[in-house]
């Protein structure tokens, strides 16, 4: 593995056959030139010569392998194509501009008008305005399933139901829905089982193994780990990737070979990161629970969550994001946030640095009236993507926050 010297040469994957995620995550897709290079290199070029017209030829015809321009073939992007989708235990993976993207992309390649979508109400806003909107310019239709009602989403198959799209655990509210029964649901009707594992990365959860047709990221969160860059991922089998692809081929919305190269260094680190958020996470749900201004904790790991023994089932971590409510309305939740010095105001999530947040105004500002009761999203509603500083430190500015609810009593 370490002699390896061809030209844009990706170390053979069967040299990490049985080998551990933490292993995965920083050697898969791994990429080397003829110059050995231990880090993967950046092609930063928007396009690839030939030897020959006839080989120019042979690659766009697509009997020879090859690069051929960095909207759809780029090394350093396919590495790291390579490395999630060993993670997620995948035979296929294509990178995308964001993570929205990567849905768009995957609705474009397997829906068509007159198709019907099952959607999650716990999911990120922009992905429920995405349906209700854009696709439904196309003509498909969606309906809405609470992700832990299995008989809401029954209820709501008809002939025309071609996916079923849900996030797990879901944003805000930390919901967990279970992938095996909606698996099994969505292929008794003839239809796809998407699922957004943006809040678990394969570090915790591989929905692939557990019945799942495809799996989507917005590689902007944990899997860079510290807000660098944008970007997103489809991944699955070749089978279902491969129409992925070619949308992505004739539309455009590639990832940058910059973006690729920062997201691969982003997975050498995730598993050890993913551990860090999930420990800091549950102890400050513990310590939220015990705040009197706290009227309610959201987190998975909390024995008394609903969907608590179904997490520990699915997944090996809780994951590093939980919401609360504070009494009072929107006034006490911005007061609470605005207290804070330490900890970042903004919508973005799975960085290093812990973030916080207003969902009903910022994520699912979008979003109806109507949609955010049923979603759950309240004006008192206060989400935390926990980071990995000291806990103690995150603790003493949260409770600046507190300090200002109990200032206003």
């Amino acid at each position: 593995m370490t002699h390896c010297r061809e030209e844009h040469s990706f170390i053979p994957e069967s040299d990490l056959d049985g080998m551990s995620v933490d292993t995965l995550a920083v050697r898969a897709g791994q990429l080397r030139t003829a110059q050995l290079e231990h880090s993967d290199p950046i092609f930063a070029t928007s396009s690839f010569v030939y030897g020959s017209a006839a080989q120019a030829a042979a690659r766009f015809a697509g009997d020879e392998p090859g690069n051929i321009y960095s909207r759809f073939t780029n090394p350093t992007v396919q590495a790291f194509e390579g490395r999630i989708a060993a993670l997620e235990g995948a035979e296929r993976a294509v990178a995308t501009a964001s993570g929205m993207a990567a849905i768009l992309a995957t609705c474009m390649a397997h829906l068509q008008s007159g198709d019907h979508v099952i959607c999650s109400r716990g999911v990120f806003g922009t992905t429920n305005v995405l349906f209700q909107k854009y696709m439904a310019g196309f003509g498909v239709t969606t309906s809405f399933a609470s992700p832990t009602e299995l008989d809401e989403w029954r209820s709501a198959i008809t002939p025309q139901t071609r996916m079923l799209f849900l996030e797990t655990p879901t944003n805000p509210l930390g919901d967990v829905a279970d992938i095996e029964a909606l698996a099994d649901l969505a292929h008794r009707a003839d239809a796809l089982l998407v699922v957004d594992n943006c809040f678990c990365t394969p570090v915790l959860q591989r929905p692939l193994e557990l019945g799942a047709d495809i799996v989507v990221h917005s590689a902007t969160k944990y899997l860079d780990g510290q807000g660098r860059c944008v970007g997103g991922v489809v991944v699955g089998p070749d089978r279902l990737l491969e129409e992925v692809f070619g949308f992505m081929r004739s539309a455009g919305p590639t990832m940058s070979p910059f973006n690729a190269w920062t997201f691969l260094k982003g997975l050498e680190t995730l598993p050890i990161r993913m551990r860090a958020h999930c420990d800091n996470a549950l102890e400050l749900a513990k310590w939220l629970q015990q705040q009197e201004v706290i009227d309610q904790v959201y987190y998975s790991g909390l024995p008394d969550h609903p969907q608590h023994e179904l997490a520990k089932r699915q997944q090996s971590g809780f994951g590093g994001v939980l919401s609360f409510t504070v009494k009072g309305g929107r006034e006490q939740a911005w007061a609470f946030i605005d207290a804070t010095r330490m900890i970042s105001i903004t919508a973005n999530l799975g960085d290093v640095k812990t973030t916080i947040t207003h969902p009903a105004t910022t994520t699912h500002g979008r979003l109806s009236p109507e949609d955010k009761l049923q979603a759950g999203i309240s004006d008192n509603l206060i989400r935390v993507s926990v980071g990995i500083e000291a806990i103690d430190d995150i603790k003493y500015d949260l409770g600046r926050g507190l300090a200002a609810l109990a200032t206003q009593d």
